[in-house]
């Protein structure tokens, strides 16, 4: 299951999650961009997220959400 989930239509491509994330795992895909042109934040290994939320609490627009966690 994913635990980081970022609103793929709604996300402005601004990065900040990417500062957020502990575990350095949250990064600006560059493979597709949405219908506003721009690229997304992606979790890279889903294995590795704690889902520690820090990611979601720093965006701006509230496009990400967290599932589950082990903390």
């Amino acid at each position: 299951m994913e635990k980081m989930v970022v609103d793929f239509e709604r996300c402005k491509g601004c990065a900040l999650c990417t500062t957020a994330c502990p575990k350095k795992i949250v990064v600006m895909q560059s493979e597709k961009l949405n219908k506003e042109g721009f690229y997304t934040a992606v979790c890279t290994d889903m294995d590795k997220c704690t889902a520690c939320a820090m990611c979601a609490v720093l965006c701006p627009d509230c496009v990400i959400t967290i599932n589950g966690g082990t903390q």
